[in-house]
Parts: structure tokens; sequence; C-alpha cells
């Protein structure tokens, strides 16, 4: 028979969730965020032949192409992975072009206005600015257009969106070409974000945090109608999160869109699990450490059935190198075994104390 942890001094217990809390602390301003909110070009490929990766690395970069290559072998061949940053080019007309979007409309309707007799100071400098803008990206584009020479705001703006086309299509052609000359592969495939885009990714992902947030303290608040479990809840849900990005901190896990979705999923798990804890200590009757360690049985049960249903993708990832797959496993598993020390370590712990010390209240 399995003794009961909680028996004894249980709060020692407490101990080894506390110092992972605290080192993935330390770790977590040190993770990296992925192409999908940093904007850059992330190429995949099924490779010909075997190919080393640092001669692809060093090939590439005579070229003037640099990023980070990763050669692996999977089920289906060897492979190779090429992530670049955007270049200045490319995030400088993402600016422009922003810029260039929003002036535009004021100068249309300040444009109107003059064709009625209202000619005003106001359209003349707003025009220049747009002109501005537009050289700008002539000059990147390197097609030797010049924004004063076209009065025209619709051909203005068809010449803009060609020339920004243009930027990326050098871009793209650069890539292409060094990529062709250097390596021999079978299949291709690019995925790329601009800079603009991975920022606006960004922003919306840290909305859904917060919304997600809001949203559980108020469903915890309203179900559990107690204050000390409720903080148990949303501590045990805040402690998987930090051990997870701790954890994609040290095995160099990017923040992407699909390690994202993996943390917004332990949000979900660790209410579960905990909310469990919570309603067998709170409506159950007996002994407080007794309650405790029968939940225990009951959750730990639930966190192994996942963990081995993402462990199991983890391994499919590892054989077919599907780097979504790999990271929504490995954030997954990371923050599935903080649950087991978070919740049963933090929030067992806090609960006992909690309806142990009313208990003596009541008593006195």
């Amino acid at each position: 028979m399995i003794p009961n942890i909680y028996s004894g001094n249980y709060k020692l217990l407490a101990i080894p969730p506390l110092i992972l809390i605290i080192l993935s602390l330390i770790l977590i301003p040190n993770v990296k965020l992925g192409v999908d909110f940093t904007g850059g070009t992330l190429i995949s490929l099924s490779l010909a032949e075997k190919t080393d990766q640092q001669a692809i690395k060093t090939a590439l970069e005579a070229d003037g192409i640099s990023g980070i290559v990763r050669v692996f072998d999977s089920a289906l061949g060897q492979r190779a992975e090429i992530e670049l940053v955007e270049n200045k080019n490319l995030v400088k007309a993402d600016q422009l072009k922003e810029q260039f979007n929003k002036l535009l409309n004021e100068v249309i309707q300040l444009e109107v206005d003059s064709n009625q007799g209202n000619t005003t100071l106001e359209y003349i400098e707003k025009k220049k600015q747009l002109n501005s803008i537009a050289d700008e990206i002539f000059f990147l584009a390197e097609n030797g257009k010049n924004a004063n020479s076209i009065t025209n705001l619709n051909t203005l703006q068809k010449d803009f969106s060609s020339s920004y086309g243009l930027v990326y299509s050098k871009k793209k052609k650069k890539i292409e070409s060094a990529i062709n000359k250097n390596i021999k592969y079978s299949s291709l495939s690019v995925q790329t974000v601009s800079p603009l885009l991975g920022s606006r990714f960004l922003e919306k992902a840290f909305w859904v945090v917060i919304f997600a947030g809001v949203l559980s303290v108020i469903f915890v608040f309203l179900f559990l109608k107690n204050f000390v479990p409720s903080l148990a809840v949303l501590s045990g849900a805040v402690a998987d999160i930090l051990i997870a990005l701790g954890a994609m901190s040290l095995f160099q896990i990017p923040l992407t869109l699909a390690s994202f979705a993996a943390l917004l999923m332990l949000i979900g798990f660790s209410l579960d699990t905990d909310i469990l804890l919570t309603m067998r200590m709170i409506k159950r009757v007996g002994e407080a450490r007794e309650k405790a360690f029968d939940a225990l049985k009951t959750g730990t049960t639930m966190s192994i059935a996942a963990i081995i249903a993402f462990g199991t993708l983890f391994i499919v990832s590892q054989i077919t190198h599907i780097a979504t797959y790999y990271e929504i496993s490995a954030v997954a598993l990371a923050g599935l075994v903080g649950d087991l020390f978070a919740t049963w370590g933090v929030n067992a712990v806090l609960l006992i104390w909690h309806l142990e010390e009313g208990k003596k209240h009541a008593t006195n």
C-alpha cells in the first residue's frame, strides 16, 4: 500500500515545486521568439543526397544568406531546415507600407477638398510626406521611379504596391538562387512571415493570454466562492505556465504559434486537476490529509494518461522531425510534469493548511 505523502511535515512538499518555479523565473528571459512572432523565413527541404550541416551554412553565407541551419535524418530521408531572420530592407519595407497606407487616406480626403477649391498648405505638406515615403520604397526596389513625377494618387498607390512586392521578390530570388546553387533537394517549402505580421501575432497572443487569464479568474472565483481555494487553483495554473516557459528556455524551444497553443492547453489542464483537488477537499467529509491523498491518486492517473498521449506525439515528432509536433508535445510534457509538482506540492499543501487552520479556529 502506498503511504500517504501528506502525513508528517507535509509543508516540505512545497520545496521542490518552489525551486522549479524560481529556476524557471531565472530562465524565462532567455526564451526565444520563433519566426511566427519575430518575422522571418523558414525553409524546409527534403535533401536528395547526404549533406553536412556546416557545409550548407558556409556555402549559404558565401552567397550572403545567413541563418540557423539544421540537418537531420527522418523516416522520409535526410531533411534540412533553414531559419532566416528578415533583413533590414524587408523590415524597412514593412514600416514604409504601414506609414504609406496610414497617410494615403488622409491625402485622398485633402485632395478632394483641394479639388473643390479649398487648397490648403496641409494638403501640400501631406502629399510631400507621402511622396517621400514612396521614394524610399522605390529606392529599396531599385526600379528608378520618382514619386514627384506621379501626379495621380491611384497610380502612386499601384506603383508603391508593386515596388513593395519587388523588394520581397528580390529577396526570395536571392534565397532560391543560393539554395539551388548549393543544395540538392527533392522538395522545398517556404514559410515567410513579415516582421509587421509577426509583431501583430505577438500582440494578439498577449491579449489572448490576458483574456484567458481574466476569464479563468472570474470562473474560479464564481465557482468556488472562497478566496484561499480560488488562489490555490489560480496559482497552480500560473506555476504550470512558468515551469513550461522555463523548460522552453532550457531546451531552446522557441515561442511559436504551436508552442503558444500548448501553453493555453496547459491552463485548461491545470484548472481541471486543481478544481478536482479543491472540490474533493472542500466537499467531501474526512481528514484534510486523507482527502488530499485520495485526490492525488485520481489526479495523478489523469496526468499520467495525458503524459503518455503527449509522449507518443513527442516520439512521433522525433521520427518525422515535424517541428509543430515537437513544440506542442515538448511544451505540454514540461507543463504536465510541472503540474504534478505544482498541484500536489503547492496547491494541496495550501489547501491542507487552510482546512486544518480553519478547523483549529472552529474548535477554539
